[in-house]
């Protein structure tokens, strides 16, 4: 070695490198202006020869300084040299190499305050992994927190993973470590090499990874995740513009390794996401079920997990293919109005250690104190919220989602865990906070942080809680000191019910307040109900097999919980399988028991659930009220002697209003009273126990017409076949709206050929007492016999006794009716019963005024011959041919 490169080398820092301790080996490594032009310096171990070829073809033979592979040489120019080394091993391998220490910084000083300060949202874009290029040279930027490490290295198939070869530099006093390599591609596998105090060396998974090899390996890949093409435009526009608390959301929860499974052995056993995308979408599509919630994809070691242990939070699982792959999926979702939500667990992560763990040889993630930082129940991990850069990992992790994935909600998992520091530990295993209490003030800050910025960016998406306590507010704005979440599982429900449905029906008396007690707090919180995975699994019994009874009243027990959950304000959320009544419990390393749908019983159960979404869905009843109380009116909550419940559910523009009736014991009742909101009609529009449905059909087959009777503390009231195990729903409508509708329909008489085009029927002529019918061009006239005629001049005089008394018609008058054309003429031209209080006394019609029970088989009979058109009191004619051209009857015109 000459005197002039003998005196310009820095031997401690070229010992620094040698030793692997260097932590800014830019200083060191690549050019530097000296007196005599410029100093060349690269460490190439195991290298025999090392030479540098400028731009312009002059190559100059690098001296080996140090045995370990350190070369150095001047290049007597005056202008910064562009070159590349040309190195030769000892195995007689050529190599081109770009030198990665001739890069300035890419990560800024901005970049660096921001993080340090836990609000930068991307920093995602600058930690990790990420292709890029650098003054027109190809290349990965590598960047890591580590602030407590001695040296950090990338180390990778590129550089036969010897962390000697590419040590990082550390940005300031950030912790961040960062180097740009050219020459690295795509599809690269790589760690991090860390050395800490005391020497220890170690690989670590790049927490900022964006994608990473199938388990068992634990490497990362490099990964462009920007060169997607979207074509879910419109989707998203859509979704900015909606308020979720008032649209419906009726949930699948999907384990996506479990769901379905390919016809191959192994534990590798899963379809891609590609090949899944269009399997669900078309079955939940079918279902109506309108998002989807996906147990967590993000990367993490043990299948056993179901991915609620997390190690890549920024890496799509390999399970199930790439990053791009996820992305085809979510776009896929979003084309066919699917939206997906996705499970995310910032309470606690994983001990093994290639991930978080002691990450820089220090507690960096987690706390340092095992009261603080250790979850006994899991063996997991919990982190420390209180420090910036954790906040900002775990803030930027889920809005990462939503931005580059397009995901349309986040659910976070164990919020309960997070709120409390005494969760699922003893006395002597906690450490209380500064004011001596067992909330987490650093995870309460957490959660308003990240509530209040995902408001912002999220374009619509929303976050919803997994918080099984008693917590105040999680919903409420942060402005009003609540957590600001958009909505809470509601998991007090949740338990209270399935006690409640798990109870012999002859008991389930003594246990009314289950039942009804959420409908106290319901209206607290923006709620999803749930029937989800966790209570399926470790010997909980599938849904069906914790309903009592036998085998049939197992399917019409879980018919009735899935009503009642249906028709309980909240979003719906119900795990796969459970929509056709798998017995199995669920297990994640087999697909469903999707046999079990050519079992008639299963086949009708999953038919049920299918009818029900679709009519959660067309019912605004439904979902538009679900937090506000003014949606829901209770009609009976205390008859637990027949453990009968009804209520109301009316719509946010209180256009629809409907009623649900629901018997939760065994016991079938023809003649059941139920109190009503209002006098008027009421017709059933669902009823579980449709023949369709599994059930023996005991319906209300005809619409009920209320009667005068209090009851249930309402001043009207009906009866109605209730059937057992059943729920049976009425859609509302009062008097005073039929009336209304009745008026509006009210058009004066045109053409008949006008008529019959607008109307489809034939025409009521009030004044000539004649009937027209299609077939005849010419009015059809007929003779009523004085025996019709009598008869209907008794109906006149009750009409008249009631008009006197001014009782609330339920009809027009009889004058209107002439002109309104109505689907049967004869039953709507008879006047309203009179109640029981203002009825003409001494008549045939007075006696039928008020509809006794006792009298409904009568009835009965009655409309049927009217609908019939054979009822013998209100024949035109004797005449056969007559009668068949006969379709309506003015009253009025009769008398005359």
């Amino acid at each position: 070695m000459d005197d002039a490169l003998y005196n310009v080398m820095n031997w401690p820092e070229i010992e620094a490198i040698v030793y692997s301790e260097h932590d800014n080996p830019h200083t060191i490594l690549g050019y530097s202006k000296i007196e005599e032009g410029y100093l060349i310096n690269a460490f190439f171990p195991t290298a025999t020869s090392v030479e540098v070829v400028l731009n312009d073809g002059k190559k100059y033979t690098m001296e080996l300084t140090d045995e370990a592979g350190f070369y150095s040489v001047i290049v007597p120019r005056k202008n910064k040299p562009e070159y590349k080394y040309v190195v030769t091993y000892g195995n007689g391998t050529e190599q081109e190499v770009i030198d990665p220490y001739n890069f300035k910084p890419v990560i800024t000083a901005k970049d660096m305050e921001m993080f340090s300060n836990g609000m930068h949202y991307t920093v995602y874009e600058k930690l990790g992994a990420h292709p890029m290029t650098i003054n027109g040279v190809e290349g990965v930027l590598f960047a890591v927190w580590a602030p407590n490490a001695l040296r950090v290295s990338v180390v990778g198939d590129f550089n036969v993973w010897d962390g000697r070869r590419h040590p990082m530099r550390r940005l300031s006093d950030s912790g961040i470590f960062e180097l740009f390599i050219p020459g690295v591609k795509e599809g690269e596998v790589y760690k991090y090499e860390l050395k800490v105090k005391g020497g220890l060396t170690f690989l670590k998974t790049d927490p900022y990874g964006c994608r990473a090899e199938l388990r068992p390996a634990t490497a990362s890949i490099v990964c462009n995740i920007n060169n997607h093409e979207w074509k879910d435009d419109k989707w998203l526009q859509e979704r900015k513009h909606k308020d979720m608390t008032k649209e419906p959301m009726s949930i699948y929860e999907v384990h996506l390794g479990s769901w379905r499974k390919p016809d191959i052995e192994g534990d590798n056993a899963f379809y891609n996401f590609r090949e899944i995308a269009p399997m669900l979408a078309e079955y939940v599509l079918d279902m109506g079920y309108t998002h989807i919630e996906l147990m967590p994809i993000m990367e993490h070691p043990l299948d056993a997990s179901w991915g609620y242990q997390v190690i890549g939070y920024y890496s799509v699982t390999a399970r199930f293919g790439t990053p791009d792959d996820f992305m085809y999926f979510m776009d896929y979702m979003h084309q066919k109005g699917i939206g997906v939500i996705l499970d995310w667990v910032p309470a606690h992560f994983p001990r093994d250690t290639h991930g978080l763990s002691n990450f820089d040889g220090t507690c960096l993630y987690e706390h340092k104190d095992p009261r603080q930082g250790y979850h006994p129940h899991w063996g997991t991990l919990i982190y420390n919220y209180g420090r910036p850069q954790v906040a900002n990992f775990l803030i930027a992790n889920a809005l990462f989602w939503v931005e580059k994935y397009h995901a349309d909600g986040i659910r976070m998992d164990a919020v309960a865990s997070m709120l409390y520091l005494d969760y699922g530990k003893e006395d002597g295993e906690w450490v209380a906070n500064s004011y001596g209490g067992n909330e987490n003030l650093d995870a309460i800050a957490l959660f308003k942080h990240l509530n209040t910025v995902f408001k912002k960016r999220g374009k619509g998406a929303v976050i919803m809680a997994e918080e099984s306590t008693a917590w105040p507010m999680v919903t409420k704005p942060v402005e009003e000191d609540g957590l600001g979440f958009d909505f809470k599982w509601n998991m007090g429900w949740m338990n209270d019910f399935l006690d409640y449905m798990k109870t012999d029906p002859l008991f389930r008396k003594g246990k009314q307040g289950e039942l009804t007690f959420s409908l106290s707090y319901a209206f607290s919180e923006n709620y999803v109900l749930v029937l989800s995975h966790d209570e399926v699994v470790h010997g909980k019994g599938s849904m069906v097999n914790k309903m009592p009874g036998d085998y049939n009243q197992k399917f019409e027990n879980l018919r009735v919980a899935y009503g009642f959950m249906m028709a309980h304000p909240g979003k719906k959320l119900l795990f796969m399988g459970q929509d056709f009544a798998q017995f199995s419990e669920w297990s994640e390393t087999k697909s469903l028991e999707w046999n079990l749908l050519d079992v008639e019983e299963h086949r009708k159960m999953h038919d049920y659930v299918r009818a029900l979404n679709k009519f959660y869905r067309a019912h605004p009843a439904l979902y538009s009220t679900d937090s506000d109380v003014d949606g829901f009116d209770w009609i009976s909550s205390l008859d637990a002697d027949h453990s009968v419940i009804s209520f109301i559910r009316e719509s946010a523009d209180k256009k629809e209003k409907l009623l649900f009736v629901f018997n939760f014991t065994p016991v079938a009742y023809d003649a059941f009273k139920i109190g009503v909101p209002f006098e008027g009609k009421f017709k059933e529009i669902f009823n579980s126990d449709d023949e369709k449905f599994g059930g023996e059909s005991r319906v209300n087959s005809r619409s009920k017409k209320s009667q005068d009777i209090a009851w249930d503390g309402r001043e009207n009231s009906m009866e109605i076949v209730l059937p057992p195990l059943g729920m049976t729903v009425f859609s509302c409508k009062s008097a005073a709206e039929i009336a209304k509708e009745k008026a509006q329909e009210k058009q004066p008489a045109r053409s008949t050929q006008h008529s019959r085009r607008a109307r489809s029927s034939k025409v009521v002529n009030s004044e000539k007492a004649t009937v027209k019918a299609e077939a005849e061009p010419e009015p059809v006239k007929t003779e009523v016999t004085a025996e019709v005629t009598k008869e209907m001049q008794q109906k006149e005089a009750v009409v008249e006794n009631v008009q006197a008394e001014n009782v609330v018609q339920d009809t027009v008058s009889a004058e209107s009716a002439a002109s309104t054309v109505v689907e049967s003429p004869i039953k709507k031209a008879r006047p309203k019963k009179p109640s029981a209080s203002k009825r003409p006394r001494g008549t045939k019609a007075a006696s039928k005024a008020a509809v006794k029970p006792s009298e409904q088989k009568e009835e009965v009979e009655e409309e049927k011959k009217v609908s019939q058109n054979t009822v013998e009191e209100f024949t035109v004619t004797k005449d056969a041919e007559a009668s068949k051209v006969a379709d309506v009857i003015d009253l009025k015109s009769v008398r005359k």
